[in-house]
Order: structure tokens, then sequence, then C-alpha cells
């Protein structure tokens, strides 16, 4: 959510910020529901004071056994007056709150401009593409040879977009997960969670999922929850409404969840395989800094989730978003391509995001930056570390032998029992 005053302030900086991701607001609409709300509050104060200014003058008259009633009534009638221009008032504070949700993050300075994905500049790259000396198979069909992964089953237990794992595909889904939560607590000092996999509307607001993503969700027929599309939504509530103290952070926080997602707008796209499912594991990390570091600590998480990639053997870039290409809670994003062999390109494996005080704001999520300091929003940024289920499809397809089996990563073994090569049993 953006700061309100600052849109009272400069609305000229917002409009030509929003403009950069394709988006033409017109502010007057909302300065003048801002301006009125500020108004009947004003008025509200005054009424507030003249009740209570009368209501000390009527218990004086009591003690000196002076008749009150007019002046009860008149008291009254302000009781009855301040109850109305409230009710007007918070009808102006909705319609405030509707247009501030919509509005997106501002964008950072650094983030250059662009349409779109075409126009992502890439900041490196690491590793070099495999040379087959065969040709590469698709993950779908090592996957089917080596009797790892079902979709005809699976497809009819829940229906398309799903996979049943089995054998040593389910057993490498569990050693991805167990490897990268080691090495995000372990190495880079996160600490890890185990959140609910279904929340509530009020979480999904605050982390900027509704009202704008609604039809990509997952919602529980009648009630008011919602399947977590990522651990990124529980875990960037855990303080929601706190008012955290300035040695509390930074906080680190990761966890494996499962995600669920309707793939609402990806019709047609990665039909086959495991790279766009209803149900994937991921495991997210999540941070919650001071606003002075914030930038600081992207850099330092799209290197966490870089060294995933690295100790998995993995070719990948890192580029940055363009304007028009960064997500709506994002000030600044980095996403990580993972090459894949059997398609001659590099796909998303990874974003990692600086969110700013957008998401704290939403939430009423703040702290304390000194001792009897008035409050502040501290930053939120959230990545992928990484996504298991396309880093398993990535792994298969890289590491793919001519005889069907799949090599083995050494970071990757002891989760595997040692095993050098996984094959058809």
């Amino acid at each position: 959510m953006l700061d309100i005053k600052l849109i009272r302030q400069n609305p000229e900086f917002v409009v030509g910020n929003l403009k950069k991701r394709g988006i033409d607001i017109n502010m007057e609409e909302l300065q003048n529901i801002d301006k009125n709300q500020r108004e009947f509050q004003v008025k509200i104060d005054g009424l507030r004071q003249k009740r209570n200014t009368n209501s000390q003058l009527i218990g004086q008259m009591k003690k000196q056994g002076e008749n009150t009633d007019s002046l009860a009534f008149t008291t009254k009638q302000l009781g009855e007056e301040i109850k109305t221009l409230e009710e007007e008032m918070n009808k102006l504070d909705e319609q405030r709150q509707t247009y501030l949700l919509a509005f997106p993050n501002l964008l950072d300075e650094s983030v250059p401009y662009g349409e779109g994905e075409e126009d992502n500049p890439e900041i490196r790259k690491w590793g070099e593409p495999r040379q087959f000396s065969f040709k590469p198979k698709a993950h779908e069909e090592i996957g089917e040879i080596l009797d790892i992964m079902d979709f005809e089953r699976a497809a009819r237990l829940a229906g398309s977009r799903f996979v049943l794992m089995k054998g040593w595909g389910a057993t490498l889904e569990r050693a991805l997960i167990s490897f990268m939560l080691d090495l995000h607590i372990t190495k880079h000092g996160y600490t890890e969670y185990l959140p609910p996999f279904i929340v509530n509307r009020e979480t999904m607001t605050a982390n900027g999922n509704l009202p704008k993503f609604e039809e990509d969700l997952f919602h529980i027929s009648k009630t008011d929850y919602y399947l977590i599309p990522t651990a990124e939504v529980p875990l960037t509530n855990i303080y929601r409404t706190e008012i955290l103290e300035k040695t509390d952070l930074p906080k680190y926080l990761t966890a494996y969840t499962p995600c669920f997602r309707s793939e609402a707008g990806s019709a047609g796209k990665d039909t086959r395989g495991i790279m766009r499912l209803h149900q994937f594991s991921k495991v997210e990390l999540v941070k919650i800094v001071e606003p002075p570091s914030s930038f600081d600590e992207l850099e330092k998480m799209t290197k966490d989730a870089e060294e995933v990639l690295q100790l998995l053997e993995l070719p990948y870039r890192v580029i940055l978003l363009c304007s028009k290409d960064t997500g709506p809670n994002s000030a600044k994003t980095y996403d990580m391509e993972v090459w894949f062999p059997s398609q001659g390109k590099y796909r998303e494996i990874s974003s990692c995001s600086n969110c700013t005080d957008f998401q704290a704001r939403r939430g009423a999520l703040r702290y304390r930056p000194a001792p009897k300091a008035n409050t502040e929003f501290p930053h939120t940024l959230n990545g992928s570390g990484v996504a298991v289920g396309r880093a398993l499809a990535a792994l298969t397809e890289n590491h793919q032998q001519e005889d069907g089996s799949i090599y083995v990563p050494l970071a990757l073994r002891p989760y595997l029992y040692g095993k050098e090569f996984l094959t058809r049993e």
C-alpha cells in the first residue's frame, strides 16, 4: 500500500512512477475522497471537543444544583451528529482504502523502463549449458521412462496440471526440499517455519494477493479461507499488526510448503510436464529488515538462491525485471532462469523481490527504530529459494545420461542415500 501522505504531498511523482508500469491514474477522485474524509475528521474532532466541554459543564452545574436538561439535550444531539458524521467518514475511508489497495508499489529508480520480458537486462550468468552427445529428452519423458512421474494417474486422481511423483521421483523431491532448507538455515542464517497452508482473507490482502489476484487463488467454498499460492503469504504476515523493536531486526524466515495456483491466465502454456502445475513444492525466503539496508539485503537474498543452483550444478542466468514486467508488490525484482536443454532456453526458477514498505503498510507491521521513537514501517523481501518442481525438472534434464539414468550432484547425494545415479528400479 502506498503512503497517502506521499500522494498528498507529491502526486505528480506517484503518477509518473506508475506510468513506468504502464498505469495511467487520475488522482483527482482519490484526492477529493481524501480531502473530504479529512474535513469530516476535523468536524468530528470539533464536535467531540464541544461534547466533552458540555459534559464537564453538566457535572459542574449538577454540583451547584442547577438544571442541566437543556444542556444535556444539546449534548445528546452532538453525540447523534457525531455518529452520523462518523458513518459518512467511514464510508469515505473505505473508498480511500479501496483505491490504495488497487495501487501497485512504486518502482525503485534502478529499475529500467521496458515493455515486457524481452526488455529485461541480463545481469550475470553462471555455468555453461552442457553439450550433449545425444538428443536430450524433456523431463516428463525421462520421468516416465524411469517410472518416477505418473501424469495419467494424477489426472485420474485430480485432473490436468497435476503429477504423481513415485519412487525415486518422490524421494528426489523430498531430498531437494531438505537440501534447500538445510542450506538456508545452516549457511544463510534463516529460521525455519512450517506455516498453515490455508490462510484467511486478511492475510491474503495484507500480502497483496487480494483483491488483484483473486482469480488465481483457490478459495475454499463457504469460508473466508484460501489455499496459499506461496509460503511468502503466511511468512510476511507472521508479525502483522505488531510493533517490533530495532533489536528484533533483521528477521530471516524460510519455509517449505506446497503451493496452490489456479493458473487462470495460463491456458495453453506449459501443458506438458511439471513446469506449471496447480500444486507444486517451493522453499521460500522472506526478510523483514530496516529500510536503509533493504536493497543490500535483496542482493544477498539473490545470492542465497543462486547458491542452490550452483550446488545443483545447473547453468542459470540472473535478469533484472524491467518496469512493466515487475510484479505489483515489488519495487525491484531479480529473476533467476535455469537452462532447460529440451527447450534450448532459460526458464524462471526463482524471483527475489524487495517490496519496500508496501506489504508492511497493508499489514500494519511496524518497528521502533530507537527507544521511545515513533514507529516506522520495515521493508519486506521475498524470494524462491527455490521452486522445487522446476529444480527437479531442470536437474532431470541437465543431468540426464544416454542410458536414461540421472546424475546426482555431489551436494545432493547425502539426501539420496549416497546415490551417484538414479535409475529405473
